[in-house]
């Protein structure tokens, strides 16, 4: 995947726009990892339906509030933008971990050639190797949510699979609520249980 941004800089969407371009720098954030290509716009009317759908699965997967722990994924937006105030527009709205090509960077074209990106919105989901897993899997993650997300990373053969979907952190959320009133339910029980077969031995 390094190889597919060598000699590139990506760009952060932070607030400090902290750019990612040497090789060591790359690999640190693409390597062993679901890469996705967003192409897409702030004024496509498609892609403002679909933009806020791509933050919450992104968000769900990435965000510590949901996982355990950030899941082995990155997402590098191809912006069909008009002009770049259009393009920090858009980027404004999402997720500050998103990297993106700068405005200027005629590799946009070429992205959108070699994955061969006809419509926006488009999602090309790559292994760390950089072979296609889905070509555009904007109606998977509309419909699916962030389950395509281990159909995914099983087809990328990732070596760390650890890590926790939205649902298992709402039922760990649920357990860490109600274990300690299981927990003195059952001391209470006991303590009960033992009163009893003591006032058993007594009689």
């Amino acid at each position: 995947m390094v190889s597919l941004f060598t000699g590139r800089v990506l760009i952060t969407n932070n607030k400090e726009r902290d750019k990612v371009d040497t090789e060591r720098e790359l690999s640190q954030r693409l390597e062993n990892k679901v890469v996705l290509l967003y192409f897409g716009s702030g004024e496509c009317a498609r892609c403002q339906e679909f933009s806020p759908v791509l933050k919450d699965f992104f968000v769900r997967l990435t965000d510590e509030f949901y996982v355990e722990r950030a899941s082995q994924l990155i997402l590098v937006y191809v912006s069909q933008d008009e002009t770049e105030e259009k393009q920090e527009k858009f980027l404004k709205t999402m997720p500050k971990r998103w990297l993106f090509l700068p405005f200027q960077d005629a590799f946009k074209r070429a992205l959108g050639l070699r994955f061969a990106v006809s419509n926006t919105p488009a999602v090309v989901v790559l292994k760390p190797s950089g072979e296609v897993i889905v070509g555009n899997a904007v109606e998977e993650i509309r419909y699916m949510g962030t389950a395509c997300f281990r159909n995914w990373q099983e087809a990328a053969e990732l070596v760390d699979r650890s890590f926790l979907s939205a649902e298992d952190f709402d039922e760990l959320a649920k357990r860490s609520i109600t274990d300690p009133i299981r927990r003195l339910k059952y001391k209470l029980d006991k303590k009960r249980r033992k009163k009893e077969r003591e006032d058993d031995a007594v009689s």
